[in-house]
C-alpha cells in the first residue's frame, strides 16, 4: 500500500489543510482530506478494468470548507435531523441551530464537517486517521468530545470507516460517513438506472419537514421496498406523499441488527459498468439521499456541475430525530463509554 501526503495551502484559521492518496498494487485508490475527514475521490475498476472516480467533489480543495451537500464528508455531531433544533437530556433542554427549515441538521453550520481535523498516517501504512476535538458548547451540544475517523483501504478494494469518540460529559451522537456515488463514474449522468438493494423490511416515514413520524412502517407495497434489487429510477417518480416531501428519497432504512454486530446494509449496482458496492455497518439505519437537491452549483471535479440525482449517498447511522423518539436506538454517550461504529464499502465487479 502506498500512501502520499500533500499540503495544499492552509485555511482561514492558519491551520495546513492536507490531503493523503492511498493507492493499493493494482492502482485503485482512495483520497482524503482533513476538512471535515473527507472522502475526495474512490477510483476503482469497471468490468474492463478500467478505473473511474466515483464519488462526487470539488477540484478545489478549499471548497470543501464551504460544502452545502456535504460531500464525502464525516458528519457530527448529530447527523440528520433533529426536530424544532430541541432536545433534552437529563432534565436540561439543548437548543440547537435550525439549519434545515425548522429542524437541525447534520450538527449544525459549524459542526465538525465544516472543520479542519489532525490528521496522521497510521503505522500500520494502510489507513489515515481523523481526530477532532469538539469543545463543551459547540453548536451548543454539552461535553467536550473527541472524535477519531479512521479509513483503513486494502489491497482487495475494501474501504473501512471507524468512528470512535469519548466525552466527559453525558450528551447526543449520531456519527457517518456522507460519500455520495455514482458508479458510473462521477458526474456521469444519473443514477437512476442503478439497481439497489436493502437489507430492510421497514422504513421511517416522515411529516412535511422530513422528521420521521415514529413507528417504522412494512415497505411491502410501496415505493421503499428494495427488498428486492431495482433500479432506484423505478419508482421514484410515484404519485407517494413521502417521495414528494424528499423530492425523492430522503428517508432512513431500519436495518434488522440494532445492537452493534456487523451486518450488510445494501448493494449498488451499476448495470453498464458493471461496478457494485457492497455496504456493511454496526449502525441501525441507513438513510438513502438520491441527490434530490444538488443544484448544479459548485464547480465539481473538472468544471462538473451536479445536478439532482446525479448521485445517491448511503448514509449508515442511528435513526434521525432519536433524542426525541425514546422507541428509537438510544443516542446517548456517557463518561468513561467509548463510541464506536464502522462502515464497510467493499467495491468489485458483478459478472
Amino acid at each position: 500500500m502506498e500512501i502520499t501526503q500533500h499540503i495544499h495551502g492552509f485555511s482561514p484559521k492558519g491551520e495546513a489543510v492536507v490531503s493523503y492518496l492511498m493507492k493499493n498494487k493494482s492502482g485503485a485508490y482512495v483520497q482524503l482530506c482533513n476538512i471535515g475527514a473527507s472522502i475526495m475521490s474512490i477510483g476503482v475498476p469497471d468490468c474492463k478494468g478500467n478505473l473511474a472516480d466515483v464519488v462526487p467533489g470539488y477540484e478545489d480543495i478549499m471548497q470543501y470548507l464551504n460544502d452545502p451537500p456535504h460531500f464525502g464528508k464525516t458528519i457530527g455531531r448529530f447527523d440528520n435531523r433533529i426536530a424544532g433544533g430541541l432536545f433534552t437530556l437529563e432534565g436540561k433542554e439543548y437548543r440547537l441551530a435550525k439549519n434545515n427549515g425548522p429542524n437541525h441538521l447534520h450538527g449544525g453550520p459549524g459542526a465538525m464537517a465544516q472543520q479542519v481535523w489532525v490528521s496522521r498516517i497510521e503505522d500500520s501504512d494502510d489507513a489515515v486517521s481523523f481526530t477532532y476535538a469538539s469543545p463543551h458548547g459547540e453548536e451548543n451540544y454539552p461535553g467536550n468530545m473527541q472524535v477519531t475517523a479512521t479509513f483503513h483501504w486494502s489491497e482487495t478494494n475494501v474501504l473501512t470507516l471507524e468512528l470512535r469518540a469519548i466525552t466527559d460529559l453525558e450528551t447526543i451522537i449520531n456519527l457517518t460517513g456522507h460519500t455520495y456515488f455514482n458508479l458510473a463514474g462521477e458526474g456521469n449522468g444519473t443514477i437512476h438506472n442503478h439497481i439497489l438493494q436493502l437489507n430492510a423490511t421497514h422504513y421511517l416515514p416522515v411529516d412535511p419537514t422530513s422528521i420521521p413520524l415514529g413507528d417504522p412502517a412494512p415497505v411491502t407495497g410501496t415505493p421503499f421496498d428494495f427488498i428486492l434489487p431495482k433500479p432506484i429510477g423505478k419508482d421514484i417518480a410515484v404519485d407517494d406523499e413521502q417521495l414528494h416531501i424528499g423530492n425523492g428519497y430522503d428517508h432512513c432504512w431500519c436495518l434488522p441488527g440494532r445492537n452493534g454486530t456487523l451486518q450488510q446494509a445494501a448493494v449498488l449496482l451499476d448495470p453498464d459498468s458493471r461496478r457494485m458496492l457492497t455496504i456493511h455497518t454496526t449502525q441501525p439505519g441507513i438513510q438513502v439521499y438520491t441527490g434530490n437537491w444538488l443544484d448544479g452549483s459548485g464547480p465539481g471535479k473538472n468544471g462538473k456541475l451536479y445536478k439532482n440525482r446525479q448521485a445517491v449517498a448511503l448514509e449508515c447511522q442511528n435513526f434521525p430525530d432519536s433524542p426525541n423518539q425514546p422507541d428509537y436506538p438510544s443516542c446517548v454517550l456517557r463518561p468513561g463509554e467509548l463510541y464506536r461504529q464502522k462502515i464497510i464499502y467493499a467495491f468489485g465487479v458483478k459478472n
